[in-house]
């Protein structure tokens, strides 16, 4: 029997010593780009305690795997470099990354309008027929909503090409190109944007739920995760579920579109809003790649909730550049288009607030906001028209990243002047110069007095930077709006083509601001 259980035992370990291999993350492949200029993390996981040696550029580095296995080693910075090179690893197996250039790392999140695809805006066709650049790399990583901190995902760096590049990210592959075209480097892209995602789910849930400024926020997440969970909710679900195919049946009897199922409350649990979900599934496994920066385009699925966002999403850089562990690196993003309706008489917007909170987010050190006010589409909150999306974005790297003499930033507000019956409004054009773009009047400025009752608004340009504004029903304003709706009627450019940035004068509250729950009140017994 000992010599049975010795035996077993040397087999056991037979099988674990076969078993062991040296394993990589998908951001660690053939075709990846290394970012230039920086010291890049290398890392992986073999059997605890095993001594690992990686080689590259002529230089060799050695980690120890720890209890978990993992290992990290951080190659020495070098420069642009399109001659393909060798990442050569060896732990228990050995492994060759092949064809690893380095150059510049963009990192594309956000929403459906960024990972809306090349192939899917109007020209894409054509764009995608050109996409041969031999070094412009893309990896795309999966939609994965879960609670669970996962390390790895399933996806692999590619060259981009007329196949694969239709179906990339069409504002972070357009903006890469320009990248890879103007500084004739090596460019790499990663896409993680997931349609429909809320802020919220794009940072640790851990952090969210130690700051008290989001505890509204989570203290209804918990409620529906609880609802969700629930066998009341269940019980709906079941009987909603066998209504459908009831109706279902009926109308295909009838010739008639069948109704469509009913949504799984469970699905929220790994959706793309539940706080933490995408960070936890797609972009914890990425932390600590090189990146020169991010592109970020989202922000309709918390318009409904602006006066939070003013606090959530520079927490969610400010996080973001904590848990990358790369300093302040650039962060771009591209505020909200104009969308619904155009309305006849100026007010209050859910969108105009939001677009003011990204605005503000400019507070924050290496940031850049691309205005595109006048690409979106009233009837479709995509906007097809992803070039000037990209072009915008890309400026502000051109500019503030690489050095270089392009017009980056659209005019902001400054500041207000009244006398009289007119308010004479100042911007910063940052170097350029106002025009009205179709017509001399300038549109989409509204007006108020004291009674805070708003009217479209008379206005010229009436030097390099400043408009006058009046309406004859306002002989005392206080206050002025520019562009403050969700798809506002507007015409003012600088001479470089950027458009002005909507802004308003005032500080009157939020329409977002939650509404304080008043406590009832206490009726005198009889």
């Amino acid at each position: 029997m000992k010599k049975l259980g010795l035996l077993l035992s040397c087999a056991l370990a037979l099988a674990s010593v076969l078993r062991a291999e040296l394993k990589l993350p998908a951001i660690i492949g053939d075709h990846m780009v290394l970012q230039q200029k920086q010291a890049n993390l290398i890392w992986g996981w073999d059997t605890p305690g095993t001594r690992v040696t990686v080689k590259f550029s002529g230089q060799s580095y050695t980690a120890t795997a720890g209890s978990d296995g993992r290992w990290t080693v951080k190659l020495a910075a070098a420069p642009a470099n399109a001659t393909p090179q060798i990442l050569s690893i060896a732990g228990t197996t050995q492994r060759d990354v092949t064809d690893v250039l380095i150059g510049e790392v963009w990192m594309c999140s956000g929403q459906s309008n960024m990972q809306w695809s090349l192939g899917q805006t109007y020209t894409g066709d054509i764009e995608g027929a050109g996409a041969r650049r031999p070094n412009l790399r893309i990896v795309s990583v999966p939609q994965v909503g879960t609670q669970e901190l996962k390390t790895e995902f399933k996806g692999k760096w590619e060259i981009a090409n007329p196949a694969n590049a239709k179906d990339f990210s069409a504002i972070g592959y357009l903006y890469g190109r320009y990248l890879y075209d103007i500084l004739d480097v090596p460019v790499g892209l990663i896409d993680n944007a997931w349609g429909g995602s809320a802020a919220e789910a794009w940072i640790r849930r851990e952090t969210i739920e130690k700051d008290p400024r989001f505890a509204g926020l989570m203290a209804g997440a918990k409620q529906r995760e609880a609802d969700a969970a629930s066998a009341k909710a269940k019980a709906d679900f079941d009987a909603a579920s066998e209504k459908q195919k009831v109706a279902s049946a009926a109308a295909k009897a009838a010739g008639k579109t069948a109704p469509p199922p009913p949504q799984n409350p469970l699905a929220w649990l790994s959706g793309n809003a539940r706080p933490g979900n995408i960070f936890a599934g797609v972009v914890n496994p990425t932390l600590g790649y090189g990146i020169k920066g991010v592109i970020w385009y989202q922000g309709e699925s918390n318009a409904g909730r602006a006066h939070e966002h003013a606090e959530l999403f520079p927490f969610l850089i400010e996080q973001w550049r904590k848990e990358q562990g790369q300093g302040d690196f650039s962060f771009y993003w591209v505020q909200l288009a104009d969308y619904m309706a155009e309305k006849s008489a100026p007010g209050e917007s859910a969108w105009a607030e939001l677009r003011e909170t990204q605005t503000k987010t400019l507070r924050l050190p290496n940031t850049g906001q691309a205005v595109i006010i006048d690409v979106g589409e009233g009837r479709d909150i995509h906007p097809r028209n992803k070039y000037d999306v990209a072009s915008r974005l890309v400026r502000w790297a051109l500019a503030k990243d690489y050095g270089m003499k392009f017009p980056y930033r659209s005019p902001e507000y400054q500041s207000m002047a009244v006398a009289g019956n007119k308010v004479t409004v100042t911007l910063d054009c940052f170097g350029s110069k106002l025009r009205a773009f179709d017509v001399a009047e300038a549109r989409g400025f509204a007006i108020c007095g004291q009674d805070k009752v708003w009217h479209w608004a008379g206005a010229n340009i009436v030097g390099n930077n400043q408009v006058e504004v009046s309406h004859p029903a306002v002989a005392a304003p206080i206050a002025v709006r520019y562009a403050w709706a969700d798809n506002p009627v507007c015409n003012l450019f600088s001479t470089d083509g950027l458009p002005v940035t909507p802004f308003r004068t005032d500080d009157f509250e939020m329409t977002t601001k939650p509404k304080k729950i008043q406590p009832p009140v206490p009726t005198t017994a009889r």
